[in-house]
């Protein structure tokens, strides 16, 4: 997942688990992603398939990390502006081999000990899947050349579910997990409003939203994975924040 070199001194965390970083700095370069470069005409062909399967996917903008580097609890990376179909082709290879996907959870928790969560609708590429609001970086999320993650959850969160992270508390901290060649980067979020106000919220706002990316929202209580059908990202999540979120 990481690269390495002589000056770091981070051994890879576990992969599965969460643990704690102490800042993250994913630059943005211009260019060509080699992926993408190396890729182009597999990728298009590729789209082709996902959208006669699914019309309603739209072939946007994302950025899609090339290297990555862990140290002294400071994530670095460098990637590229790819469309989403180079990115749907590279999550079809056995062995993530390329490139390296990184997004955003913010952990929503309500007033009550639930974590809040959203179901994808069916025209989306993770239908039916449950797992905090969140999508990935896009260029609207790059400042000064590097991603802003906190942007990126407000943004997607504001999008998918019309709350608004600013009325929740945060100590800032950022964590993550990884599996294979996929790190999700995580925040908590606490409202200060029960599960039961928030899902009322969302649902409010599914019922004006154009987009409809989502099929609804979910409030969890346990760490069961079989609770929800689960994105996998999502089942450190479940321990972490259930275990104590520390």
């Amino acid at each position: 997942m990481f690269d390495r070199d002589e000056r770091s001194a981070d051994a890879p965390p576990p992969e599965g688990q969460v643990f704690p970083l102490q800042g993250v700095r994913l630059r943005v370069l211009e260019g060509e992603h080699p992926f993408h470069r190396d890729n182009y005409r597999a990728a298009t062909s590729n789209w082709q398939a996902e959208i006669a399967a699914k019309p309603a996917l739209f072939d946007g903008r994302m950025i899609f990390q090339h290297r990555l580097r862990l140290e002294e609890g400071v994530l670095e990376g460098e990637g590229y502006v790819v469309p989403y179909s180079t990115y749907l082709w590279w999550r079809r290879q056995p062995d993530g081999a390329g490139g390296r996907h990184v997004f955003a959870f913010p952990v929503i928790a309500s007033a009550d000990g639930a974590l809040i969560a959203v179901r994808m609708a069916e025209h989306t590429a993770n239908a039916g899947q449950v797992y905090c609001a969140a999508g990935s970086l896009d260029p609207d999320d790059v400042v000064d050349g590097y991603c802003d993650i906190a942007g990126n959850m407000a943004r997607e969160v504001r999008e998918e579910t019309g709350l608004d992270l600013g009325q929740a508390v945060t100590d800032g901290r950022y964590f993550a997990s990884y599996r294979g060649r996929r790190l999700t980067i995580l925040r908590l979020y606490r409202y200060p409003l029960t599960s039961d106000v928030l899902l009322d919220r969302i649902a409010a706002h599914m019922a004006i939203d154009e987009e409809k990316e989502i099929a609804g929202a979910v409030a969890i209580r346990s760490a069961d994975p079989d609770a929800h059908p689960y994105n996998p990202a999502m089942l450190p999540v479940l321990d972490w924040f259930f275990g104590g979120a520390s």
